[in-house]
């Protein structure tokens, strides 16, 4: 059986409606309530950030892109639904929606605990959605979660330690910290460089699809990285990236580690794959099949691949931040998780 029309419908009246978001219109007066306490509550939210959140959004609840992740989905709306249990992270804005509209879409119940640092946007969304459908099926709790049938999960390493620990007993989706990687080969065009420069900077590097690793072919010129990231030179003038990064910077210099940096930036020879915030690592190849090599070797590292280049599940530079529908996390198809709960 096909999604609900009315829940599709929802969402795609959604997806207009963020992506006609105007906060100088009165009728977005609720929504301009909500983006203003989000961004006080949490320092790392701004106002140009949730637009591109919106922005996103808009651009891919159009009722093609829908119907086209949803066709390969059934769903038994004869049978009693299940309360998923969802525990988002609040890294950047709205990181949890995915989760959300995947159990919305599924006819399954949602019991929400959103985290701390992203208290008022998703509550919007699902009222606007529950408005269109005529039924409620989402909650938000701050409570312990209890009376629940299955479990999907996002937080750090630490966190989902004490989450396998805690939901082994139920079915659940379990996801740690990832970060985007690139592969260039230095034949990248200017525009795709900077490209790459969003894919490391936008959100300020927070998101785990964001680039944090970038493999170079040896004696590739950095400069060329710190060329492509000059427009995003005002980052620095946010409070708490600006802090982050004199921060960094004072701990790789007191340790006496080699790197370079731009005035809001830095760049350091590493093999790890998470790089602190206003930094990023790379490491030298001599050989594109040693690389493949290694990226499979650390898959459960990474969140995404971009390169112009011929790697498997390789997207193009600049769209690390714009996962299509069926883009899951983690690679861990959360609807067809669903669809056998």
């Amino acid at each position: 059986m096909k999604a609900n029309s009315k829940r599709v419908n929802a969402l795609i009246k959604l997806g207009v409606h963020l992506k006609n978001y105007n906060p100088d219109d009165e009728y977005y007066g609720l929504l301009k309530k909500q983006v203003h306490q989000a961004i006080i509550n949490n320092g790392w939210f701004t106002a140009e950030s949730i637009r591109e959140t919106f922005s996103s959004w808009g651009n891919l609840l159009v009722q093609d892109t829908v119907e086209k992740w949803l066709t390969p989905y059934s769903f038994s709306e004869g049978s009693p639904s299940k309360t998923i249990a969802l525990i988002l992270a609040g890294n950047i804005p709205m990181v949890g929606f995915h989760d959300i509209i995947c159990v919305w879409l599924s006819g399954h119940k949602a019991m929400v605990k959103c985290a701390s640092k992203d208290l008022f946007l998703l509550p919007y969304m699902t009222s606007f959605l529950e408005h269109e459908a005529g039924e409620q099926k989402i909650t938000f709790t701050a409570q312990k979660l209890e009376n629940f049938h299955a479990v999907i999960a996002t937080g750090s390493n630490n966190a989902a330690r004490y989450f396998d620990h805690y939901f082994s007993s139920y079915p659940n989706i379990i996801r740690k910290n990832r970060n985007g990687v690139a592969v260039l080969n230095g034949t990248e065009s200017e525009e795709e460089l900077i490209g790459l420069g969003k894919d490391m900077l936008q959100y300020f590097g927070l998101g785990c699809r964001n680039v944090a690793k970038i493999y170079l072919p040896r004696g590739y010129d950095l400069n060329l990285i710190f060329g492509a990231i000059f427009s995003h030179a005002e980052i620095i003038n946010h409070a708490k990236y600006g802090n982050n990064y004199d921060y960094n910077k004072a701990v790789w210099l007191m340790s006496e580690f080699d790197f370079l940096e731009n005035g809001f930036f830095m760049l350091k020879e590493d093999t790890d794959f998470s790089a602190p915030i206003s930094c990023a690592f790379y490491s030298y190849y001599d050989n594109m099949e040693d690389v493949k090599q290694e990226l499979q070797t650390h898959k459960d590292s990474i969140q995404c691949v971009v390169s112009k280049l011929d790697i498997d599940g390789a997207i193009a530079l600049g769209s690390a931040q714009q996962p299509s529908l069926w883009d899951y996390a983690d690679g861990i198809d959360t609807l067809r998780f669903l669809e056998k709960i």
